[in-house]
């Protein structure tokens, strides 16, 4: 028996007439949406649109934009920053994760020195330092 998993949120499955529904704007609408580049549905080979849940979720938040009285240049301004702030939210985790791990080379360093030990920490591979300070 072959066991079917759900579809991420970002597989395009859904057709327009469903996402008008989902999201309870028209047809139409999400035809503009798509022209202006709010949100981007896949294709299929014929050209139809398929949408995602991001793209619910991301035509959800139009709606509510356009709602509160934002133009469609404001929301697509708004979406624009909302992906640069995740996108620096990650880099910032990845800066995090290099630091700490510098840190506790660091940190092993300084205990060697402080106890005059003879043996400091291995030098590492020019290559390991270059990946970890991702140069």
């Amino acid at each position: 028996m072959v066991t079917r998993g759900v579809p991420g949120p970002r597989v395009p499955v859904y057709v327009i007439s469903v996402a008008a529904e989902l999201t309870g704007l028209h047809p139409q609408t999400l035809r503009t949406y798509d022209r202006i580049g709010l949100v981007s549905p896949g294709r299929t080979g014929g050209g139809g649109r398929r949408y995602s849940l991001y793209d619910i979720e991301q035509l959800r938040t139009v709606a509510d934009l356009t709602a509160a009285g934002i133009g469609l240049e404001g929301v697509r301004r708004i979406l624009e920053l909302e992906n640069q702030v995740a996108a620096l939210k990650g880099r910032n985790s990845e800066l995090r994760a290099q630091v700490a791990q510098l840190r506790a080379v660091l940190e092993t360093t300084v205990v060697a020195l402080q106890q005059k030990q003879p043996n400091l920490p291995a030098v590492r591979t020019p290559s390991t330092i270059t990946r970890i300070l991702g140069l």
